[in-house]
Formats: structure tokens, C-alpha cells, sequence
């Protein structure tokens, strides 16, 4: 069974490779739009039109203490679960996961500074940020925990764990853009100023649950590539 999932394996890596570029690319978009969105009016003190990013600009150092540590380590993850980068270049794999580690558990406490007093779909925003935040900082912990214990099979699993999670937030812009694609045919074509609160929090859901799910299917599908 492991020698034919170790044959299978460099198509399914290309296929889970470009599904991270994609979310890793979504990610970075909505980063660069909520920085030229936000930033003019927090350098000049003044509050923007958008009620959805009045949040960040009225908590500048909670929203970009979570935001720019983690897309540093999105950006840096898919490199340190590089087995050809890791084998070639040991010593900064090290060190960069060192910084990445940081940026991970930086950004995850800061999810939750940030997004549980301040979620835009209420409730069901600020438990699924509560639940799956947590499981994120856990997941990095325990990674933490396993390489100082020289368990590096461990390490990587829970490594992938919490990279699951972290690219969890580009499917959540992928929900939130089904949604009001909906809401926008159902209306008569008028684009919605501001997602929708109660479809914000769904999209939570559905986008965290499905990365934690998939996330445990990829270990279990990879053995040989996750082990």
C-alpha cells in the first residue's frame, strides 16, 4: 500500500501544490486590498465609508499584528514541508522555521485578539475564530513540543495540521464570494456594499471545517510523504 501511494504521490502533490498557490495568491490579494483600504485612513486619523473596515482601522495593531505574521508564514510553509528543500538546505530550514514558528503563534494570538471581539458575522464568526484558533495555536505548539524532542515525523504532521488551518482564510474569501454572487443574482443584480453578516459567519464554518477535514485526510491519504 505505501509503495503504490508513493507512485501516486507526485501527481497528487502537483494537484495540492497549485491548490495552495491559489488559496496562498487569495490570501495575499485581500492582504493588499485591506492594506490600501485601511492604511490612508489610519496615517490620517479618519474613518473609512467601508463598515466592514472600520474594525481595522479603529484596531490597526491588533488587525496587522494578525495579518502580516501570517502571510509571512503562509508564504514560507509550503517551502519548510519541502522534503528537497529541507534535505538541500538543513541549516535554513532550521532557522526559518524558527521564524515561522514565531510568525504562526503571533498571528494565531492575535486571530483571536483581534477576531473574537470585533467578528463582523457575530456569534458564529467569533466561535468558529475561538475553536479553530485555538486548535491552529495547539496544532503549532505540539509541532513545537515534537522537534524538541527530535520527533520530526511528528512535527511535520502537525505542522501540516496548522498550515490547514492558516490556509483556511483564503476559502473563506471563496464562500464569502459565492454567497453575495448569490445574494447578488437573487437581488436583481445589485452588488451588496458589505458581505453579510449571517453568510460571513457560515462561510467561517464551512471553509475552517472543511481545511481541518481535509488536513486529516492528507495525512492519512500521504503516509509516505506525511510520515
Amino acid at each position: 500500500m505505501a509503495e503504490k501511494l508513493a507512485v501516486a504521490s507526485p501527481r497528487l502533490v502537483r494537484r495540492a501544490a497549485i491548490t495552495i498557490g491559489v488559496l496562498v495568491t487569495i490570501v495575499l490579494v485581500f492582504a493588499a486590498i485591506r492594506v490600501a483600504s485601511d492604511w490612508p485612513n489610519i496615517l490620517a486619523g479618519t474613518t473609512p465609508d467601508d463598515d466592514f473596515g472600520v474594525r481595522y482601522v479603529a484596531h490597526p495593531w491588533l488587525a496587522y499584528l494578525h495579518i502580516a505574521p501570517g502571510v509571512i508564514f503562509l508564504l514560507g510553509a509550503p517551502l519548510q514541508l519541502s522534503r528537497r528543500f529541507r534535505s538541500r538546505h538543513y541549516t535554513v530550514h532550521r532557522w526559518l522555521g524558527r521564524v515561522l514558528l514565531s510568525c504562526a503563534l503571533l498571528s494565531g494570538l492575535f486571530a483571536l485578539l483581534f477576531g473574537i471581539p470585533n467578528a463582523w458575522g457575530g456569534a458564529p464568526e467569533a466561535v468558529a475564530t475561538l475553536l479553530f484558533g485555538c486548535w491552529f495555536l495547539a496544532c503549532l505548539v505540539l509541532a513545537f513540543l515534537a522537534i524538541r524532542r527530535n520527533e520530526v515525523p511528528q512535527h511535520r504532521r502537525w505542522m501540516i495540521r496548522a498550515f490547514a488551518v492558516g490556509l483556511g482564510v483564503g476559502t473563506i474569501r471563496i464562500w464569502v464570494g459565492i454567497f453575495e454572487g448569490i445574494e447578488q443574482a437573487t437581488s436583481g443584480g445589485t452588488t451588496p456594499a458589505t458581505p453579510d453578516p449571517t453568510m460571513f459567519g457560515i462561510a467561517f464554518w464551512l471553509a475552517l471545517s472543511m481545511h481541518v477535514a481535509v488536513g486529516e485526510w492528507w495525512l492519512r491519504r500521504t503516509p509516505a510523504l506525511t510520515g
